[in-house]
């Protein structure tokens, strides 16, 4: 019985934190220039269906400073980003 209720409740969390814990959506993009002080990626980017926004470029603050470690301006990418504190971020880069 302890077994089902502490599957139960795993499955709550996960359902409580969000279908993005499970699957993000990736999306095509180029780098268009990077600023590390700022912590920031202008990046030209296909549509982001999961964010409701057309194809266009923008400028996005990423969740972890190491990921403007992995890019330069120019780069082809694939990323996933969402709303995060009120403010559109790149959540990861493959």
């Amino acid at each position: 019985m302890k077994i089902l209720i502490r599957a139960f409740s795993t499955l709550a969390l996960a359902l409580a934190i969000g279908g993005s814990a499970f699957a993000q959506e990736y999306v095509k993009g180029e780098v268009v220039k990077v600023d590390a002080k700022q912590k920031k990626l202008t990046i030209k980017h296909e549509p982001l269906t999961n964010l409701d926004m057309p194809a266009m470029t923008m400028v996005f603050v990423v969740a972890e400073d190491g990921m403007i470690e992995k890019v330069k301006a120019g780069q082809a990418i694939e990323f996933a980003a969402d709303r995060v504190n009120g403010r559109i971020t790149v959540t990861d880069i493959k």
